[in-house]
């Protein structure tokens, strides 16, 4: 018989049936473009087990999270690190087991799957303590806040509190549309990289915009516009966006080819 090592994987309750029926989809965006999905060894620590709770909870889910006790053989290749590690570890299962269970602090530790959950590799689904984990990153607790458009959620607990006390140079409201499309113009072509980053983290606030007029940016040579790009476009509702997100997924630079992915990916299935 096979020894298996026991993760568990963090999602919106919504998802619990079809994983009972189907299995974990391979939806999450892992290192080098793979497709796959991410999850955390079951450690005698609750607390640590699912630490990444409040955080992925930050994105809002539907009905609360669940968590997905999964069996994967010891030899079953995954990838392991901290999240913010830029090339993480390949080993079997069992190993990442042990790497992560012999830190002194596993928080923000993560193991990467690069391939789909099957539904008999599933053992249980149970509900999780909605409480338990930290936000933003370890260690925040305690640290002064970053009151930005990008760090803080729009409607999030005690978030507006949060930015009338600590107000932020770049908070909004952004400059209208036609003000932003004229320092687009003004930028010229291809168009400084700085001005056309500043033009996108204010389109970024918006939830539709002119997609028609930023398009050509997706083929500006700086990858770094490019990047800006898909975070500026990816809330917003306007006819396209899906298709340019699409066609940014096969970006030749790793970065911009990420974060089109993660954007295309629904954020309780990240």
């Amino acid at each position: 018989m096979p020894i298996v090592a026991i993760f568990v994987h963090l999602t919106s309750a919504a998802n619990a049936p079809r994983m009972r029926r189907s299995g974990i989809r391979a939806a999450s965006c892992g290192q080098g473009g793979a497709r796959g999905v991410y999850c955390f060894p079951v450690l005698p620590s609750h607390t640590l087990t699912h630490q990444w709770l409040r955080e992925l909870a930050r994105f809002g889910s539907r009905g609360g999270l669940v968590a997905v006790h999964v069996r994967l053989d010891d030899a079953q290749p995954v990838l392991v690190g901290h999240y913010t590690d830029p090339a993480q570890a390949s080993v079997s299962a069992a190993e990442a087991v042990q790497r992560i269970a012999a830190l002194d602090d596993p928080r923000g530790w993560e193991v990467f799957v690069p391939r789909a959950i099957r539904p008999r590799e599933i053992h249980r689904i149970r509900t999780a303590p909605q409480v338990t984990g930290w936000r933003y990153k370890p260690d925040a607790h305690g640290v002064r806040p970053c009151t930005c458009y990008v760090c803080q959620k729009r409607g999030g607990y005690g978030a507006r509190r949060l930015r009338e006390r600590l107000p932020h140079p770049q908070d909004g409201p952004p400059p209208p549309p036609r003000i932003l499309l004229a320092r687009l113009a003004k930028a010229g072509t291809p168009g400084d990289p700085a001005a056309l980053q500043e033009i996108l983290y204010w389109f970024g606030m918006r939830r539709r915009g002119p997609l028609a007029q930023l398009a050509h940016l997706a083929s500006h040579p700086d990858p770094v516009v490019r990047e800006d790009l898909v975070w500026a476009v990816t809330r917003w509702s306007t006819p396209g966006v899906a298709d340019l997100l699409a066609a940014l997924a096969d970006d030749p630079d790793p970065y911009v080819r990420e974060a089109a992915e993660k954007a295309r990916t629904p954020a309780s299935d990240r």
